[in-house]
């Protein structure tokens, strides 16, 4: 059955809204080949950052797909803390392989919170 009570609060207008310019810091960025189907494994890895650093410690995670053949294969992930250039956490080519996400977690952390525990992702392989 349909709600049929009217309501007072009224709809905001769009064209008032102010999208996020630039977006805050930090945030990451993961780049991946979108030839080579690795969407899901770029959305996993930025649910598992966002869950692991909630914000503000991340603000913004970002999924660029890409497809040329100069990308063929990659799969990066950069962290942008502030004015600086970007910092490369992780490429696949360099790196020989995806990351495995507590070395991931890590080099972020040692980033943006040197001082937190991840708990066991923290404990000695």
């Amino acid at each position: 059955m349909a709600d049929t009570t009217s309501s007072t609060q009224e709809v905001p207008d769009p064209a008032l809204f102010v999208p996020p310019s630039p977006l805050p810091h930090p945030r990451i960025v993961i780049e991946f080949c979108d030839r080579c189907r690795w969407l899901h494994r770029a959305t996993w890895v930025s649910t598992e950052l966002l869950l692991t650093f909630p914000p503000p410690a991340l603000t913004a995670v970002s999924v660029v797909p890409l497809n040329s053949d100069d990308t063929a294969g990659r799969f990066r992930v950069w962290l942008e803390v502030g004015d600086g250039p970007p910092i490369l956490v992780w490429d696949r080519k360099v790196n020989a392989g995806f990351p495995e996400l507590k070395v991931l977690k890590q080099r972020i952390r040692d980033h943006i919170q040197p001082d937190r525990s991840l708990g066991h992702s923290d404990s000695k392989s």
